[in-house]
């Protein structure tokens, strides 16, 4: 797993409609269960973070359980912000 997520740092977040959300930074852990709950976004410059959740450093909180395919891009589902 620990490999997986490292590989997955630094690619691009995409909705699955192919808008550009950012670039996957880090991942928030549920340290009782050790569940992935959360993704943390650094915003590309065209995505208003003000319509999203958002941690102290202005990356966006996705949900882990959004994430929809994982290959070049990372695409999730979102069920808020634009679109």
């Amino acid at each position: 797993m620990k490999e997986f997520l490292s590989n997955l740092r630094g690619k691009t977040v995409m909705t699955e409609e192919g808008d550009l959300l950012g670039v996957l930074e880090d991942f928030i852990a549920n340290t009782r269960t050790g569940h992935l709950d959360s993704m943390l976004v650094k915003p590309a410059d065209s995505v208003e973070p003000r319509l999203y959740k958002t941690d102290a450093k202005g990356r966006l909180l996705l949900p882990f359980r959004s994430m929809r395919a994982v290959r070049d891009v990372v695409v999730i589902k979102t069920t808020e912000g634009p679109g």
